[in-house]
């Protein structure tokens, strides 16, 4: 599996543990956060956890100081199966949580394979999970700022990894190009030129205040518009020094000065921004759609028949969307040891036994795991790649909700 997709997993993995514990509400202050570094000791967090539970026997509310004391009793035993953080360190969030009708149920998440190292060491009790630093690491560094203009509109935003935001959309006031009764035609051009050189200025200016306390994380602007404005909006200096050095060249000519321009813009300037993968999504998921569509397809979808080419060795491509919450679950019956492996889409979901029919089994967690990691590994014994779709592209909506999220390309059509 190459570096960048188990990047790519260990943040989506990340991303839905952050989805799952902000959803999460204590009665009081009872659900017990611990973030540990890769440099902090095991043993001298343990010691501290040893140390609050001896406190905890101070909470006058007997139901609080029973629920905190359950709750920094399991953060110690999950701590006990660790002998170090990790290269990148270790979070715990423990609690009884509410699940509803004035009930709670105790719940233990472990976050052992981060997409980065934590900051700094981090202990409380709240009624929510202490989640900043795990928010922190889902932020894409990589962006670029875009801008469209002409001169009746204007439009800029931001294209972070997957995603496009447009902070504003700009209106003028410049009047159009023909004659008003009792001007001369040098004093209304003279006006028009004024109203231009305000909203230019109005528009650089506020899409430079928005860029400029993210500047080190942008990779460069990218300018396009439907005319010759956005060529003289960036020659005669509208824009802060500090940003004029990021405007990439070349600009390009789009339909639109709003919304739809912007999204146009990534689509022309996908070459030009070869760190966005907004553009190279769109490709991959449109290829695969005119491909299926084909007589002898070189694609197929479905798990299926993915597990059916990969068994083949005929993936070249496995495409597979972020919203695909799956698990791959192996069981093992108690009764007759037999083994076998289903897909579930929930945790509760229980099997039986297809050897004996019994009902005793259980699931081997240490075999078991997301959909998303297992198709994965299968798909790096052939060589196959794997990219992971989001949905935030109409694509990737598509992908997951015409085809269940799973798809692939193939090196060759299979029956």
């Amino acid at each position: 599996m190459s570096d960048e997709l188990e990047l790519q997993q260990r943040r989506l993995r990340l991303k839905k543990a952050v989805e799952n514990l902000s959803s999460m509400k204590g009665m009081g202050t009872e659900l017990v956060s611990v973030v540990i570094p890769p440099d902090r000791m095991i043993h001298d967090v343990r010691h501290q956890l040893a140390n609050e539970a001896g406190q905890a026997a101070n909470i006058k509310s007997k139901s609080t100081r029973k629920h905190v004391s359950d709750a920094i009793e399991s953060a110690i035993a999950s701590l006990n199966k660790f002998k170090t953080p990790g290269e990148r360190g270790l979070a715990l969030f423990v609690g009884h949580v509410i699940v509803g009708n004035n009930k709670t149920r105790l719940v233990s998440v472990v976050v052992d394979d981060p997409p980065e190292p934590f900051g700094s060491y981090r202990y409380r009790c709240g009624s929510t999970f202490e989640i900043s630093q795990l928010e922190e690491m889902l932020i894409d560094r990589t962006a670029y700022g875009l801008f469209v203009i002409d001169r009746s509109e204007s439009a800029y935003g931001l294209a972070s990894g997957k995603r496009l935001h447009c902070q504003e959309h700009v209106t003028s006031l410049v009047p159009s190009k023909h004659g008003r009764g009792g001007q001369s035609a040098q004093r209304f051009e003279r006006l028009i030129e004024e109203a231009a050189d305000k909203f230019f200025k109005k528009s650089a200016e506020r899409a430079c205040a928005y860029w400029l306390p993210m500047i080190e994380d942008l990779q460069g602007i990218i300018i396009g518009g439907p005319g010759a404005t956005k060529d003289y909006v960036v020659k005669n200096d509208y824009f802060h020094h500090e940003i004029k050095k990021l405007i990439r060249e070349p600009f390009f000519d789009v339909g639109y000065s709003n919304e739809s321009g912007l999204r146009e813009l990534i689509q022309r300037a996908g070459g030009l921004m070869d760190q966005i993968e907004l553009d190279a999504e769109r490709k991959l998921v449109d290829t695969f759609l005119r491909e299926v569509m084909q007589a002898h397809p070189k694609a197929t979808y479905g798990e299926v028949m993915i597990r059916n080419a990969l068994e083949q060795g005929a993936v070249e491509r496995l495409l597979l969307s972020e919203n695909v919450s799956k698990r791959r679950v192996v069981w093992r019956c108690r009764s007759c040891g037999n083994e076998w492996a289903s897909t579930q889409n929930r945790r509760s979901e229980t099997s039986a036994c297809k050897s004996c029919s019994s009902g005793d089994a259980r699931e081997d967690e240490e075999k078991s795991m997301d959909l998303i990691d297992e198709l994965s590994v299968i798909a790096g014994h052939t060589s196959a790649s794997v990219t992971l779709i989001s949905m935030d592209t109409e694509e990737g909506a598509t992908l997951y909700e015409a085809f269940g999220g799973i798809a692939a390309l193939l090196r060759y059509p299979i029956s």
